[in-house]
């Protein structure tokens, strides 16, 4: 198999250019960026191929490695569908922002910079928790009854103070 380089600096420069659009504020400069990256993997499929052949179609006496893989040339078609249903998707997006503000670039939200200057250690969320607070009752349940056919195993007290446990927040719930 040989590789075409032109097509290799071709699929290059098409990704560099198509992550770069990619990472702007602008809607439509990310669409552009997006058809690029789509059509510079179909050129990737398309180079996967392999050397140019005959059609997949079996024709008796032809040996099997004159053949083309029909494979690449499936998954392109099947990229090509996708990409269209992406582009039209976000071709939506920006006429629908456009015609509310007038504007097609993605504003910050003051909300997600306060989150990305918080501390990454939050009290709460990362200190031990010494017992099961699942909000799931049927589990503390299941393993009660499961518990309570074989009294004398080691867990039967945790589970009897699970089952209580979630009688008591059903009683809340209902309450």
């Amino acid at each position: 198999m040989s590789i075409n380089l032109t097509l290799l600096i071709v699929m290059g420069a098409l990704y560099t250019c198509g992550v770069y659009l990619l990472l702007e504020r602008s809607l439509t400069r990310v669409m552009l960026g997006l058809i690029l990256i789509t059509n510079a993997t179909n050129l990737l499929l398309v180079a996967t191929a392999g050397r140019v052949g005959l059609a997949p179609l079996v024709i008796s006496g032809t040996p099997p490695d004159a053949y083309t893989d029909p494979l690449p040339q499936a998954l392109t078609l099947t990229s090509i569908v996708i990409s269209f249903a992406v582009t039209a998707f976000l071709l939506g997006v920006i006429y629908r922002s456009w015609m509310l503000a007038r504007q097609d670039e993605v504003q910050d939200d003051i909300e997600d910079r306060r989150v990305a200057h918080q501390d990454s250690y939050q009290r709460e969320e990362d200190s031990v928790i010494p017992h099961d607070t699942s909000e799931f009752t049927g589990a503390a349940e299941t393993a009660s009854a499961e518990q309570e056919e074989r009294p004398g195993s080691v867990g039967h007290a945790d589970a009897q103070r699970a089952a209580g446990n979630a009688h008591e927040h059903r009683r809340g719930v209902d309450a």
